[in-house]
């Protein structure tokens, strides 16, 4: 480890171990939300079992798209519950159903840390000066740095190596399990029709795995389309209405009509970087000869596999410091403040309660400016790659994450992996090259047809 590194290393790490003993003791002091209405124990038990379900949802999400090309009999035996988590994900647009449940999975667990260990008062513990308490508890630096490193970001940068033995456990097909329940329920299922219009807009209408959907089938699975469509669009006009009235926690002097227009950049912005971790996943186990020939492609791609792999992970620091960033703008954005005055659309307190928490705003961003973006990389990870955006954000992300702010994550990668005993997958089915010089099976045509139910399985 070079000396700069090193340093990087040390002040992350000490960072970390502040803000995780300052926000323990908040909840101690009962100066949390979960703590300050019931007893602290209850915060700790909800934030320890929301932000150790939180890395496996992350790494799971890495894991699970990276194998999609892999031939599942080669790890058979050697990897059985990774096979039994493959073998349901593999099968039909299954992977499509895990990313979509996979999605709000994120949004509730986070939510769950939120409200467990996000501070609510003015952190007065051992007097820290106004300028430690505004950026760290105020501004929400402690929780940002905690849910990062911890909960996402050292998942993800072991997973992105690691895939097959992440997931060899019964903890990540539960959490299988779970997101495709909540896949299952259509609260997100606007989401299919997002894609399906993307798809037709482009000309590239998206080929199913499955059978076309019939009868009944095909009469509930619109049925969802269109009760997830009419909660969007509730949750879209709660957001605006509030915004244009100037009844959100957004900063004061920022007229509504800019704070609008900056929204829906920044949730473009976060859609590009959702796709693109799928679509750089999607790619790994390729060749070099199918990730594209035009020029950003290969650019991208030179820049994210070449030596190591070091870039890959490192991306996936960057891009989660990216996403939080731009998060915590949409957040006093989506989140309604009245102010005093009587309740939005004169609602009852109770359900304007639920307002102010921004969950409907959460619910609205995540289906438009996250999840549709993952679904159309999914089916078009090559069209990612290709675009200059791509290349520009990944520069953008490989930046941050050279500040070393979040170095961190890669302490806890290597104490996990030490630990846990990880090893990479080429250990295990070698690298994609090998794979295809002798003939391993793997199937690269899954990553232009691994879609959702598509438009033509669903005009028959």
């Amino acid at each position: 480890m070079d000396p700069l590194t090193l340093f990087k290393s040390i002040y992350s790490v000490c960072l970390l171990i502040f803000s995780l003993v300052t926000i323990f003791a908040l909840m101690a002091l009962r100066q949390t939300g979960l703590s300050s209405d019931t007893h602290p124990a209850f915060a700790y038990i909800l934030f320890i079992v929301a932000i150790s379900w939180l890395t496996m949802v992350e790494g799971g999400q890495a894991s699970l798209v990276g194998l999609v090309p892999v031939n599942k009999e080669l790890y058979k035996d050697s990897h059985a519950k990774a096979y039994k988590s493959t073998a349901w994900t593999n099968e039909g647009d299954n992977l499509d159903r895990y990313l979509l449940g996979r999605q709000f999975m994120v949004v509730l667990v986070v939510f769950c840390v939120n409200i467990s260990a996000a501070p609510i008062g003015g952190a007065e513990i051992w007097g820290f000066p106004e300028w430690v308490k505004n950026i760290f508890f105020q501004y929400g630096l402690a929780m940002i740095l905690i849910t990062c490193m911890i909960g996402q970001l050292n998942s993800q940068v072991n997973a992105s190596h690691c895939m097959l033995d992440y997931i060899d456990n019964y903890f990540a097909v539960f959490t299988l399990w779970v997101a495709m329940g909540i896949e299952f329920s259509g609260l997100l299922h606007a989401s299919y029709v997002i894609q399906l219009l993307v798809g037709v807009l482009a000309g590239q209408p998206i080929q199913s795995k499955e059978p076309p959907k019939t009868g009944l089938t095909l009469a509930f699975f619109w049925f969802r389309c269109l009760l997830s469509l009419t909660i969007l669009g509730f949750c879209i006009a709660v957001t605006m209405v509030a915004l244009f009235a100037g009844k959100t926690t957004m900063w004061e002097g920022v007229p509504p009509g800019v704070a609008v227009v900056i929204f829906f950049i920044l949730m473009c912005v976060v859609g590009m970087l959702e796709g693109m971790q799928i679509a750089f996943f999607a790619v790994a186990k390729i060749t070099e000869a199918e990730r594209g020939s035009s020029f950003f492609a290969m650019k991208t791609c030179e820049l994210l596999y070449s030596g190591d792999g070091h870039n890959l992970p490192g991306f996936m620091v960057g891009r989660q410091l990216c996403v939080v960033s731009c998060m915590l703008f949409v957040a006093r954005v989506t989140s309604v403040d009245m102010k005093g005055d009587a309740n939005l659309f004169g609602v009852s307190d109770g359900l304007q309660g639920l307002f102010n928490t921004g969950l409907l705003g959460a619910v609205f961003l995540t289906i438009v400016g996250s999840i549709s973006w993952q679904l159309v990389a999914s089916a078009f990870p090559i069209a990612f790659l290709s675009n200059p955006i791509t290349y520009i954000l990944l520069r953008w992300c490989l930046f941050l994450e050279a500040t070393g702010i979040c170095q961190g994550a890669w302490v806890l990668a290597a104490i996990h992996k030490k630990i846990a005993g990880f090893q990479r997958d080429e250990v295990y089915i070698g690298t994609a090259e090998e794979r295809a010089k002798q003939d391993m099976g793997d199937d690269e045509q899954s990553l232009n047809s691994s879609s959702l139910a598509k438009t033509t399985g669903l005009a028959k």
